[in-house]
């Protein structure tokens, strides 16, 4: 049985892509893929939005799989 993405966690991956500036790897329920980084999520009354820098925004309902698209880098910046 595969692993089902819960949405909740597909929202985590583009707000922290957005957040801080790293690609994710996309792939619609189309079945068309990308990488791109987000700029920002939005929701409105249309439903909630993924706009990305260099593809057009994407509903979220169309979003089958989001990851990031390089692993995090090992970085010591935040930590006291």
């Amino acid at each position: 049985m595969g692993h089902v993405v819960e949405r909740c966690d597909i929202i985590d991956v583009l707000e922290e892509s957005a957040r801080f500036r790293r690609p994710v790897a996309v792939t619609l329920t189309d079945g068309h893929h990308f990488i791109d980084q987000v700029r920002q999520v939005l929701t409105e009354a249309d439903g909630e939005w993924a706009v990305f820098r260099m593809h057009d925004r994407v509903l979220i309902d169309d979003l089958a799989s989001c990851t990031p698209a390089a692993p995090p880098e090992a970085s010591y910046r935040g930590k006291t």
